[in-house]
């Protein structure tokens, strides 16, 4: 896995350059990565660098486990992430376009989710990058998930 994780930041790096390609036929238009393929390329970084099982794809609320640990993990490119339930633990990881990731938040899912706007009629709650780096900053070393 450490040889596919490798691959990993090349590959986006080639994706964008795609994406500036399709957006110069379109000038005008957006043609951002986002969604299905920034949550799965987070939830396979994760996986990789905190050494977690990923669950069944799509599986409700948490997308991985560590030990007797659930944990959602929430990939975007974007200023904000959108939650559908209170996790048990939550890992935000911020893809940039040179594909190394940022280390948002991650700790217990109850102070994000405590944190977070209303509940929405789709079922979410939306919460900042800003506001989850200022809660992690009240996480204790021993309520996160460490790195390989």
């Amino acid at each position: 896995m450490d040889q596919n994780r490798n691959k990993i930041p090349q590959l986006i790096i080639r994706l964008y350059e795609i994406v500036a390609d399709i957006e110069l036929l379109y000038p005008g238009r957006k043609f951002t990565p986002d969604g299905h393929l920034v949550g799965s390329i987070g939830e396979v970084i994760a996986a990789h660098d905190y050494d977690l099982i990923l669950l069944e794809a799509s599986a409700k609320t948490h997308d991985a486990r560590k030990g007797g640990k659930q944990i959602q993990i929430k990939a975007t490119q974007g200023r904000a992430v959108a939650m559908y339930g209170e996790p048990e633990h939550l890992i935000v990881l911020k893809i940039l376009k040179d594909g190394k990731t940022e280390e948002i938040y991650n700790g217990p899912g109850k102070l994000p989710w405590e944190n977070a706007g209303i509940l929405q009629r789709n079922g979410q709650k939306s919460i900042s990058l800003a506001r989850l780096l200022a809660l992690m900053k009240n996480v204790p070393e021993n309520q996160r998930v460490k790195k390989k």
